[in-house]
């Protein structure tokens, strides 16, 4: 059996697909597993091993999010159909994935129209719809539920994944033993917390381990924003200034103590390696990214917001990362090193 997951999204959106691959893998062990990501999102599925291949597609300009790109990229849809996909499954909910899984020609097609109800040129291209409502769900239970209403995959969800054995050592780092990890960057602007409390959390955590590594992304702005708070720290916190690839990340969260980290890719890569983690999120976001089978505690201003849980539209509307209190960002910090 040959199986096609397409999922054109961010990097953390494409390691959230690993569960639903694992689970697929210990299901049809014998089927040939694909996935098509955007280009630059598939070296977050390097520790995946129930993925056959991996193939990439443009990510879309945002002046040009037609079907243009995907029709230059004409060899990569001949190589989808020469695969002869028995199940083509579309998890973007995008009409760039739509078309892929459209013209890969697999025998079944599905997606899911539970959210945005399909135009009904999308309904004629696909044999399958899944009507599972996800809106106020984790995005694992959306890929997977997708899937599970047209390929039954069990009745348990995994983990997210990445192997440890698919890991790799930075040379720097590599003696640190008792050491925790600050996420403090994020592309999007909406979920930064201001830089004086990263310092002040950071300085905490120097009270209780013996070094601090900071982490960060390659774009220029991440690592002037690490060398900031490295600055403030001491010489008891490293910077990784963006030079990490995702293998020695995972590396670094399979071996911390603890993680302060924003709603980002990093998050979901430190519970595919079991690290205990506090999250920054916005309100809205909660419910479908918050950490997923791992010990945490998660925060959106102004108080504590319990696991898994999603506030009023009109109360979340009123509130920012900005304004979270470092003091309830460290008693959860507390809680999570010391229960």
């Amino acid at each position: 059996m040959r199986l096609l997951f397409i999922k054109l999204k961010h990097i953390g959106d494409t390691l959230i697909l690993t569960p639903t691959l694992t689970a697929a893998r210990e299901r049809y062990p014998q089927a040939q597993i694909w996935v098509v990501t955007r280009k630059g999102c598939e070296d977050i599925l390097q520790g995946c091993p129930a993925i056959d291949r991996v193939l990439t597609t443009v990510a879309p300009e945002k002046h040009n999010r037609s079907f243009r790109d995907l029709w230059l990229g004409g060899a990569l849809v001949r190589e989808l159909r020469a695969q002869k996909f028995d199940y083509a499954f579309e998890l973007s909910d995008g009409d760039r994935g739509r078309v892929l899984a459209w013209l890969s020609g697999a025998a079944i097609r599905c997606t899911n129209d539970a959210y945005d109800r399909l135009h009904w040129f999308w309904r004629s291209r696909f044999n399958r719809i899944s009507h599972f409502d996800w809106q106020f769900r984790h995005s694992v239970e959306r890929d997977f539920y997708t899937v599970n209403d047209v390929l039954p995959l069990g009745d348990y969800i995994p983990g997210l994944v990445f192997n440890r054995d698919r890991t790799e050592r930075w040379a720097p780092v590599n003696q640190l033993e008792n050491f925790a990890i600050l996420h403090p960057a994020s592309r999007w602007q909406r979920n930064r917390w201001p830089v004086e409390k990263w310092i002040a959390v950071g300085q905490w955590l120097l009270e209780r381990f013996d070094h601090l590594l900071i982490s960060v992304g390659p774009n220029p702005e991440e690592i002037a924003l690490a060398a900031k708070i490295q600055s403030a720290l001491g010489k008891s916190a490293l910077s990784t200034e963006g030079k990490l690839s995702w293998a020695q990340l995972a590396d670094l969260f399979y071996r911390a103590r603890l993680l302060v980290v924003g709603d980002t890719a990093a998050l979901h890569l430190a519970a595919a390696c079991q690290c205990p983690t506090v999250g920054l999120f916005r309100p809205r976001m909660i419910a479908n990214f918050h950490p997923w089978q791992v010990k945490h505690k998660i925060f959106s201003d102004p108080a504590f917001v319990p696991f898994g849980t999603l506030l009023p539209y009109e109360q979340a509307a009123q509130q920012t990362i900005a304004a979270t209190r470092v003091e309830d960002v460290l008693n959860a910090c507390q809680v999570i090193l010391y229960n």
